[in-house]
Parts: structure tokens; sequence; C-alpha cells
């Protein structure tokens, strides 16, 4: 099995809101009907809104979603469907083969994920969203280093930092193998962080942190200072998402 990673635009004249709802309704099924597995959808949902502040951007226009699937072969000769069902749910789209490696495991708020239908539209407009909120972080590595020594860095170092600093509840590492489709952007990687979603707005939680000022200035110093440590900040698109499973 292999893991994509594929970012969806938004087409033209429709908002954040109303293309998440609208690929909640349809996307999952598309692909599942594609061949895909354990499919996640990431989205810029008004349950999120609060967190625009949070928001890094590299893209122009940024990407507005992210689709996260699992196929027995990610080879073009056998892409095609799910390539399809991604084009029509979207302006565009860009996809990336990855290696996951998840840090933290989901196991404080996990939940039954949504059932879908291959093939079929939703006739229930409801989904369960994941507790919380999802940072989705698309990042590239220092041009001044090499990919085995940032690769070091981040697993080696920042891990561990990320895990004492913050308050997360669910940390996956995707490695970026190679890309998928033509004109992707050359990340080297994929992060979601899944944290309370006072960490929206509220730093001293984001860096587990309330209450306690000396401890909020180390853990957002000791962060800052690892990611200056591998990651290229002119070359990364964060965003705040709702985290959707899918049987």
């Amino acid at each position: 099995m292999e893991k994509v990673i594929a970012a969806l635009w938004t087409p033209e004249g429709e908002d954040h809101a109303e293309y998440g709802a609208r690929l909640l309704a349809s996307l999952p099924a598309a692909l599942a009907a594609a061949g895909a597995q354990h499919i996640r959808l990431n989205l810029r949902d008004e349950a999120v809104a609060a967190g625009d502040a949070l928001v890094q951007r590299w893209q122009a226009p940024q990407q507005a979603a992210i689709a996260q699937f699992w196929m027995p072969s990610a080879n073009a000769r056998f892409r095609g469907e799910v390539d399809s069902a991604l084009a029509a749910h979207g302006a565009r789209f860009a996809a990336w083969l990855v290696c996951e490696s998840t840090i933290i495991a989901n196991v404080d708020h996990q939940q039954e994920p949504n059932s879908v239908s291959p093939g079929k539209l939703s006739n229930n407009p409801t989904f369960s969203r994941t507790w919380g909120w999802s940072q989705a972080s698309f990042i590239s590595f220092r041009t001044d280093l090499t990919r085995a020594d940032a690769i070091a860095h981040w697993h080696s170092h920042h891990t561990r930092v990320a895990i004492e600093t913050q308050s997360n509840f669910e940390y996956v590492q995707n490695l970026v193998v190679r890309p998928l489709t033509e004109n992707a952007p050359a990340y080297d990687a994929f992060v979601e962080e899944c944290f309370p979603l006072e960490a929206l707005t509220q730093p001293e939680v984001f860096f587990d942190a309330v209450d306690q000022p000396a401890k909020f200035a180390a853990n957002t110093t000791a962060m800052m200072e690892s990611c200056n440590g591998f990651i290229d900040f002119s070359r990364i698109d964060i965003i705040p998402t709702s985290q959707f499973d899918f049987a």
C-alpha cells in the first residue's frame, strides 16, 4: 500500500465553506469508488475560521483542502480514476507520494469514521469532524542543507521538541517521496498535528502552557529555534483545517 497526499484548489467564485461542504458530499465516495482507502479530508471550513491568523502562505492562490488516502499502488498506470475524481472536485489539484510516520496517534479523541458508499452522493449533509482542529503544514527544507541533514534534524531533534512543547494530541509526519502530478509545488514534507479548538486563538493553549508564562516563553523559543534549523519559511503553506475520516 502507498499513501497519497493531494491538495485541492477552490474553483473561482466559491468560498471555503461552500467548497468544503461540496467535497464532503461527494469526494470521499468518488475516491472510494476509484479504489482509495482510509480516506481523510482536511477542510478550511467555518469551524476553523477563527484561526486565519495562523495561515502561512507560499502558493497564491493557496490550496483550500487536502485529501489523504492509501492505494495498492500510486503508479500512474493505476491512478487514472483517482486523478479524475480529484480533478472533478476543484479548480486544480496536486498530489505527492509520501512515507507516513505516526509520532502521536489520536487515542484521546477517537471517533468512528464517517461511512462512505462508493460512487454515491451522501444523502446526509452532516459529517462528524475530529475533535479540535488540525494544522496542515506543507513544508520545504532549507536549501543550504542536504536532504539527509534536514531529515536528520527533523527526526532526531525536532520531533522531540514538537512532542514536548505543544498540546498536540495527534502528530503525523509525511515525508514526500516524489510528486505524482506535473507542476506540483516542490514540498519536502506534509505534517498534520491536531490541537484543542482553543489553540486556534490562544497561543498558550497551543504551546501547552496555560497560566505558565515562563513555560510559554521557553516552549515558543524552543519550537522556533528547532523549526529554523531545517525549514525554509519562504516555501511553506500552513493552514488550519477540520479533519474528517471516512471508513
